[in-house]
């Protein structure tokens, strides 16, 4: 077990093995630098005889006297002395000329979770979050701090968050020419759970010492072992005698500094994981998936903990600064003077009062938000009567079939996508507490299911349709809890807990680039 897994040797081993090619390497420099000042044994220098030294004298004389001449010559007058260089201004400036330390520019193409795509020119130090910030305001997309750049790699199976600092280009730069590796924007909402909420991750208030079992696969194998893992400053530790903490015992597994950990999309049927929740650790520069050290977890919880864990001992500090400072790009694509909370279409919009003889500006945020509810309210009734027959107002089974299909306009459904689809794409955004989509039902056709995810886990609450006096209603609570359509349940449900494990907060959507 104990050779199979480690891949490797121990601290000490690996840092003669690093040392001694290090000296060879500068004995070898030391011997080139020798040589070459050397004549015996620089090949092609021999040393010079009279003859030799008598002609070369010769034509030294020639050239000092032709440039004798030359100087003797006299001067012409230049007809363009406003083209000449002077300390003062000179017409052909350094500054029309290109820079040598310009940044060069790359075409990267970014995808969406629906599989459209959009390409981008970019500098070479543009930063992950400076390319979400440009697709948001080019899509014109709310920006709420949880978009993120993914990486994914297709023939692996494996995707991971790139980070908002990291510079995009350096990612490009290790894939292969010939993988077929992706960008993808998407919603990201456990990207800084942490600190918003660390005892979702922690069971204790003070310093966690992160360790527990986890399965390894075997280097070199497809069986895979459930092994007592820890977690250093250093890198990922596993012991070789049950859970014991002794140095001795502890073998190197893996570490941070050159590798980058990934989730597992499918280790279940690529790499034969006994359970669902894979992660795994890929060099920089790895040739293929026999370079991933592969380990699953038991449950969600779990791998998200040890997922967060890694990264913070990864990057430290400076995740803690993207989570407080979103905006402080490097390449300054991003701008400081946008709200986290409204997109630009949004800054150059105020609310007006048409209602009276003079129209007025709201100033007052909660008048404004209550009159956009109403107005919101007054389009939906509109909207139910434009789509009756010849402007009349529809029957009542009318109505119903109106309100229906008013939902699939909405970003939170999903049509057609099945149970496991639902819980890959809750996991892929993040889940935390309150995350939800509403997909249709493959069981009944005629029902919803609403999808949501609370402590880490994927939870299920089927839309019962309920029909009174030819009325078509919708409900989470056997009909105690009536709704005209799937809009009015949500927003209900987004503004207060009911027969749920918590309220509804961050809908999972699939946006178009």
């Amino acid at each position: 077990m104990t050779t199979s897994l480690q891949g490797g040797q121990s601290a000490a081993g690996r840092a003669a093995a690093q040392d001694s090619p290090l000296a060879g390497q500068v004995c070898r420099v030391a011997q080139g630098r020798g040589d070459a000042h050397d004549p015996a044994r620089v090949p092609g220098l021999h040393a010079l005889s009279p003859a030799s030294d008598a002609t070369r004298f010769g034509a030294a004389d020639r050239r000092k006297k032709n440039d004798l001449d030359v100087l003797e010559m006299p001067s012409i007058p230049n007809p363009f002395p406003e083209l000449c260089c002077s300390p003062i201004t000179s017409v052909l400036s350094a500054g029309l000329f290109p820079r040598a330390n310009s940044r060069k520019k790359q075409v990267i193409k970014v995808f969406s979770e629906d599989e459209t795509s959009r390409a981008l020119e970019v500098p070479s130090d543009i930063t992950a979050r400076d390319v979400c910030q440009l697709l948001i305001l080019k899509n014109h997309y709310v920006d709420d701090n949880s978009w993120t750049l993914f990486e994914h790699l297709a023939h692996t199976g494996v995707e991971r968050t790139i980070e908002d600092h990291e510079l995009v280009v350096e990612v490009l730069s290790h894939w292969g020419m010939e993988e077929d590796n992706k960008l993808y924007l998407s919603k990201n909402y456990a990207k800084y759970e942490f600190f918003k909420n660390p005892m979702m991750f922690l069971s204790s208030s003070t310093y966690p010492e992160i360790h527990g079992f986890l399965h390894a696969k075997e280097q070199g194998k497809k069986s895979w072992k459930k092994v007592y893992f820890f977690l250093r400053r250093s890198g990922l530790y596993f012991s070789t005698k049950g859970t014991s903490k002794e140095p001795r015992h502890l073998q190197f597994f893996s570490e941070f500094s050159t590798s980058n950990v990934y989730m597992s999309l499918a280790g279940k049927k690529k790499h034969g994981a006994p359970t669902a929740y894979g992660f795994c650790f890929k060099p920089h520069k790895a040739g293929g998936p026999r370079d991933l050290k592969m380990l699953c977890a038991e449950e969600e919880r779990s791998r998200m903990c040890w997922v967060t864990a890694i990264r913070l001992l990864k990057y430290g500090m400076q995740l803690y600064q993207n989570y407080m400072h979103p905006y402080q790009g490097r390449s300054g694509c991003s701008s400081q003077s946008i709200p986290p909370m409204r997109s630009i279409s949004e800054n150059s919009l105020v609310a007006m009062d048409f209602s009276g003889q003079k129209s007025r500006v709201i100033e007052n945020p909660t008048e404004a938000l209550s009159v956009a509810v109403e107005e919101g309210l007054a389009w939906r009734k509109k909207g139910c009567l434009r789509l009756g027959n010849h402007g009349s107002p529809t029957a009542p089974s009318q109505s119903s079939a109106v309100n229906m299909a008013l939902h699939r306009s909405q970003p939170w459904f999903h049509h057609r996508i099945s149970r496991d689809e639902a819980q890959q794409l809750i996991i892929r955004q993040g889940p935390v507490d309150g995350v939800f989509l509403v997909r249709d039902s493959q069981s009944n056709p005629r029902t919803f299911v609403l999808s949501m995810s609370h402590g880490q886990k994927i939870k299920h609450f089927q839309i019962i349709p309920v029909e009174d006096d030819g009325e078509l209603f919708h409900t989470l609570d056997d009909g105690h809890t009536r709704f005209t359509d799937l809009i009015q349940l949500v927003e209900f449900y987004q503004l207060n807990k009911g027969v749920l494990p918590c309220k509804l907060k961050h809908y999972c959507t699939r946006m178009a680039l």
